[in-house]
């Protein structure tokens, strides 16, 4: 919500935004934080009609592939594996269940918030194979690096990792070379660039002609933001710029990169409604395979089911929005989700359930 104390500099932004912009201009905000911010603060609604804004692929849970939640939910039914999860993951459908009803079912699921709680159930456990699920983009990367270097110092031989993690430039670069949505401009995930920098993007500009932003989550840092890429395409020069100083720069944090660099090497990785993207996933390099869950354990084949009508894969490339599918608000909903989009916290269709559409 804008304080009390921001609404000149707000207003401000919103009229300079006006003033300069003068044609139809597309903006993804990448980030599901982004996209939840910016309906709960009805920015859309601030900003002059000619600038539309929409969600990119930036949910973790939600760009986590069907085949992967079956094999997390086929991993918690084998006996002696307890799988520890971030929350979110839990309410995911599968093909034919979720983790939820999993751990309903008897099976040893357990919600962690932090990959060291994870390892802590794995000394605590020793007869027990805790298995940690990594999902997140680079945000979360370095701290499950950090718990598999801990288990290496500690020899906790029972602690293991399944790498479902995300890298945010390829994919980007998968969505623009698919063309199959016009963007004039995107808005770069805060979070993320807080560990990989603003560098990382600059291929976006000099390849595709397009304007990047890195920005926070407060409604003035997404204004800036808007007003910053509005600048970029008015005047014909797209570039990489920062609107959150207070957490990034260029270089990005040099010891989370490092740390994953120690742990992890990149690979190709499966996004759901996307499909196999090069270089946008993390493997384990050859030092730590012994806590590599899909090496070491068995994770039984599933034939993966996608629900029919759910149009959450459109939703992550951008082409469609959640008002466009038949069966938000009707069938799927936060109570009863057909698709992960509507279970994340920074799902789309959870967000425009909540706080509204294009029109509030």
């Amino acid at each position: 919500m804008i304080q009390t104390n921001e609404v000149p500099l707000a207003q401000k932004l919103i009229a300079d935004i006006r003033h300069r912009s003068t044609r139809p201009i597309r903006l993804m905000e990448f980030c599901g934080g982004h996209t939840v911010a910016v309906l709960k603060n009805g920015l859309r609604q601030l900003l002059p009609e000619n600038i539309k804004m929409f969600s990119g692929p930036g949910c973790p849970v939600c760009v986590t592939a069907a085949a992967d939640i079956d094999k997390v939910i086929a991993l918690s039914r084998q006996p002696e594996i307890t799988i520890a999860t971030f929350g979110d993951l839990m309410r995911v459908p599968g093909s034919d269940s979720s983790l939820a009803q999993s751990r309903a079912d008897g099976n040893d699921v357990r919600v962690v918030y932090s990959a060291m709680e994870a390892l802590d159930l794995a000394r605590q456990n020793t007869g027990h194979k805790v298995v940690m699920v990594g999902i997140g983009f680079e945000t979360t990367a370095p701290t499950i690096a950090a718990s598999i270097l801990q288990a290496r110092l500690e020899w906790c031989l029972n602690y293991r990792v399944l790498s479902l993690h995300k890298r945010t430039p390829p994919v980007m670069k998968a969505i623009l070379d698919a063309g199959e949505t016009h963007i004039d401009g995107i808005i770069c995930p805060g979070h993320v660039s807080a560990i990989i920098g603003s560098r990382p993007y600059e291929f976006i500009p000099s390849r595709y002609g397009i304007g990047c932003v890195v920005t926070g989550f407060e409604p003035l840092d997404i204004l800036l933001g808007v007003d910053k890429l509005v600048r970029q395409i008015e005047s014909g020069r797209p570039g990489v710029e920062i609107a959150y100083r207070r957490a990034v720069q260029p270089e990005g944090n040099l010891k989370a990169l490092e740390l994953m660099e120690k742990i992890f090497e990149v690979s190709s990785a499966d996004w759901r409604g996307i499909g196999m993207v090069p270089q946008s996933g993390f493997t384990f390099k050859p030092g730590f395979r012994d806590f590599d869950a899909e090496k070491v354990l068995q994770t039984p084949h599933i034939k993966t089911r996608e629900a029919t009508g759910c149009i959450c894969g459109q939703i992550l490339r951008g082409v469609s929005s959640p008002e466009d599918c038949h069966l938000f608000r009707a069938a799927c909903s936060p109570e009863h989700p057909v698709g992960p989009c509507m279970v994340s916290a920074e799902g789309a269709c959870s967000a425009y359930y909540l706080y509204g559409g294009e029109n509030g």
